[in-house]
């Protein structure tokens, strides 16, 4: 299960945005910045729905499925641009990998389970470490598994959306706990996943 597969198919649905970024002088790397920036405001609004108001959960979950849908406008427009390059996808990845650290303590804060969080951010982490290192090792860039990064923003994006109408607990959890748990669980299988796939691989 794995969203990632499919983003040769929705390149005629990124036109518009490559072309309007383009027109306005955008660069790749710009848009992954403004990527990180949806991240550090989604952060926070999941923190604001545990604190405040249960309404930023949706106002959270509108900024991840932007954050995801920048992701893959930035690598469509250094495409088209003609400008990708090593450096690009470096800081892709880093900010990536930060974006996705931010949203899981913007989650944990946000409900004050910080043991959930660390279990959660360990396992995304290690998820995305181990496609990469696949790589350094020879191998391809592994993005198979339970739940790739693309599957990962749109569970949390709807969780999210959920979490607005339905504030409460369900077996002593809120909806974003049980999401830490998900991506705890799934977040290490999948780790564990790709390690095995890679280290078959290297046989």
């Amino acid at each position: 299960m794995t969203l990632d597969k499919f983003r040769p198919y929705i390149s005629r649905f990124l036109d518009p945005f490559v072309k309007g970024f383009d027109r306005i002088g955008m660069t790749p790397d710009g848009v992954s910045i403004v990527a990180f920036g949806m991240a550090i405001l989604a952060a926070a609004a999941f923190f604001l729905g545990g604190r405040a108001a249960p309404v930023w959960y949706a106002v959270a979950a509108a900024l991840v499925f932007l954050n995801g849908w920048l992701d893959i406008v930035d690598g469509a427009l250094a495409r088209e641009q003609e400008v990708a390059s090593a450096g690009g996808d470096l800081l892709d990845h880093v900010l990536d990998r930060y974006a996705d650290i931010v949203i899981i303590a913007g989650l944990a804060a946000g409900i004050g389970d910080y043991l959930l969080g660390f279990l959660a951010v360990t396992g995304v982490v290690m998820t995305s470490y181990l496609g990469t290192q696949a790589q350094a090792v020879g191998l391809d860039r592994v993005y198979g598994g339970l739940v790739g990064r693309a599957d990962r923003l749109a569970i949390i994006g709807a969780v999210g959306f959920l979490a607005y109408p339905i504030p409460g607990e369900v077996a002593g959890l809120t909806l974003i706990g049980w999401l830490l748990v998900f991506l705890a669980v799934v977040g290490h299988l999948t780790a564990l996943q790709r390690f095995f796939y890679s280290w078959s691989a290297l046989e």
